[in-house]
């Protein structure tokens, strides 16, 4: 017999007084080869904040989301997720992950893979179809619900991608680099819709990137961090600008202010000019 339970009684609800990550002195070190990732991490992430992670190839921002993820465990050092251990809030699917690749499963239609989640966890089929349509909507994808993913272009799976990483009305959104193969034009068209549906959900996002003006553009705070092992050197508030205006924010002395301040927090202590990478991504 299977057991249908109800979106409405999630437990991943949770009051918007509580954090919706906090580290406190978090380290990993991989055993094999003796590698020290991360070092003394902490960091406090309220509920509904974007928040950014930016360095170096190799610094631990990947590694750092995992163990958010309850996916790696930390060596040192605590995780606390929504006021519970990081595999409590993964029991309880507190959070929605999305990679670089969307990995969706090509047999399914896009509405039975945004309904992946839902079915999994016993969520009837009325509610799972009511709650489907609703994410569609959210990520303007309701034409192509009985489409398969070769059908879509890179930028829709991703869209479908964050529509099941929200599926189950997660507080939480974990992202690595989840845009990081798309073409520019599609990146920065995504970019707009990720903040329109973190604002229409009140969901927090960490988010990890390559890319200053994407991190800048995205968040309420980027996070910069140093060439392993690494750590936090330099916590950046951004977002000064009207995202809601018509005027192009990237085009505007605040966002050139705030990539500049990133950059240069960046490169502090590399021996390098920030200077030399002007105009450009860091990756």
């Amino acid at each position: 017999m299977t057991v249908e339970t109800s979106l409405s009684e999630d437990s991943s609800a949770t009051a918007d007084s509580v954090p919706a990550v906090e580290l406190g002195a978090v380290g990993k070190i991989f055993t094999a080869g003796s590698v020290t990732a991360l070092q003394e991490v902490s960091l406090t992430v309220a509920a509904g904040e974007f928040v950014s992670f930016i360095g170096p190839s190799g610094c631990g921002k990947s590694t750092l989301l995992r163990i958010v993820a309850d996916l790696e465990q930390p060596s040192s050092g605590t995780v606390v997720v929504h006021g519970k251990t990081a595999r409590k809030a993964r029991l309880d699917q507190d959070y929605g992950i999305a990679f670089q690749q969307a990995g969706l499963l090509d047999w399914r239609t896009v509405q039975e893979n945004v309904e992946l989640p839902l079915q999994l966890h016993g969520i009837g089929k009325r509610e799972r179809r009511a709650r489907s349509a609703e994410l569609l909507e959210i990520t303007g994808l309701t034409d192509f619900a009985r489409r398969y993913p070769a059908e879509l272009s890179g930028g829709m799976q991703q869209r479908v991608a964050i529509a099941r990483a929200l599926a189950r009305k997660p507080p939480l959104l974990l992202m690595d680099e989840p845009f990081g193969a798309l073409d520019e034009m599609t990146r920065e068209r995504m970019q707009g819709e990720l903040l329109r549906i973190a604002e229409e959900t009140g969901a927090a996002v960490i988010f990890v990137t390559h890319s200053i003006p994407e991190a800048v553009f995205l968040s309420d705070r980027v996070v910069v961090m140093t060439p392993r092992p690494g750590r936090i050197t330099a916590v950046l508030d951004t977002g000064g600008w009207d995202r809601d205006g018509e005027t192009d924010v990237r085009s505007s002395d605040a966002f050139f202010a705030s990539v500049a301040a990133v950059r240069a927090a960046l490169h502090e202590g590399h021996g390098t000019d920030p200077s030399d990478t002007a105009g450009r991504d860091i990756r």
